[in-house]
């Protein structure tokens, strides 16, 4: 039996289209069933890719990227757009559909943060990352 290795690091380049939320879920759910992470991994990571990724899509014009990489027990999985302006957590009304995003990633991640580029080596936009400690197949 083939066993995953310890590391690894895909990117999966999403263009400006409705699919693509839902293209970056099913990658990133195939990649960690593959891997061997637990479905718990897999549903919270794919919770919260959806929200980075739909975020992109709603509020910038152009592409974005997802990457996904394990270092050792943990999977940080990280959207970049060409939007410098960073999500902002609110309070919003409990029948709304809309606006709970960074709060579900506040809520459910092990670590996130946020890094903004402008027009260096990797171009300009944003980068939000979260992470997520994993249980995996012993290498």
């Amino acid at each position: 039996m083939l066993l995953p290795s310890p590391g690894w690091d895909y990117t999966l380049q999403l263009p400006h289209d409705p699919l693509a939320p839902r293209i970056a879920r099913r990658a990133l759910r195939l990649i960690l069933e593959e891997h061997g992470g637990t479905r718990e991994l897999a549903d919270t990571a794919e919770l919260l890719t959806s929200e980075l990724v739909t975020n992109s899509f709603r509020h910038t014009e152009g592409p974005a990227s997802m990457r996904v990489r394990r270092e050792g027990e943990r999977v940080r999985v990280s959207v970049w757009d060409t939007s410098a302006n960073f999500p902002v957590h609110k309070d919003v009304d409990e029948d709304a559909e809309q606006g709970r995003g960074i709060a579900l990633v506040e809520l459910c991640a092990d670590a996130w943060g946020g890094l903004a580029m402008d027009d260096g080596l990797f171009g300009s936009g944003k980068t939000i990352w979260f992470e997520l400690d994993g249980t995996w197949p012993e290498a």
